[in-house]
């Protein structure tokens, strides 16, 4: 039995959560890591005033995760927008295999670089696009998502209003 065997087969167990529950909370420290079998999930801060601004989306097949380190606090905190069906191990055993097993470093190694490139792709939305092509960003990345998230969640993690997203929705269904 190779070590890919003994990972897919004592490392993880799947787990439920509930709508509203949190799968890793801001401040505490990054003990898990999973891939969501079915649901959606977002991530979010809490700004200086208890404010929740949405980061990020994770949807079917997603590495679920909030650090690139086991053990160090989490930046954000990762919660169920549905019912969801989740794979979990423990982060630092994940990672005590990552270069001894050449299947588990390519998965960790695309899985990183895939989240690298969603916080990159965030950073450059948010800086540099107005709302309409925030919104096809958000399209783009995120498929299918659309009528599975509150609009309000959408609109924060584009950073404008529930209004503007709406006028941005209306032009888009106009053509």
């Amino acid at each position: 039995m190779n070590s890919s065997d003994i990972l897919n087969d004592s490392l993880h167990k799947d787990e439920q959560l509930e709508s509203g529950s949190n799968f890793l909370v801001q401040g505490r420290p990054c003990s898990k890591i999973g891939r969501l079998v079915k649901g959606v999930m977002r991530g979010f801060v809490l700004d200086q005033d208890g404010n929740e601004i949405t980061t990020h989306f994770y949807q079917e097949e997603d590495m679920v995760i909030a650090s690139f380190i086991p053990n160090v606090n989490v930046t954000f905190t990762i919660q169920a927008l549905e019912d969801c069906e989740i794979t979990v191990a423990n982060f630092a055993e994940v990672m005590r295999h990552v270069n001894k097993d050449s299947k588990i470093t390519e998965i960790i190694n695309s899985e990183f670089e895939k989240l690298n490139n969603q916080v990159h792709s965030r950073v450059v939305s948010l800086l540099n696009l107005d709302a309409r092509e925030k919104y096809q960003a958000f399209m783009r990345d995120y498929p299918g998502l659309l009528n599975r998230i509150p609009h309000y969640y959408i609109a924060q993690y584009l950073g404008i209003t529930p209004t503007q997203l709406s006028r941005v929705r209306k032009q888009f269904a106009q053509g």
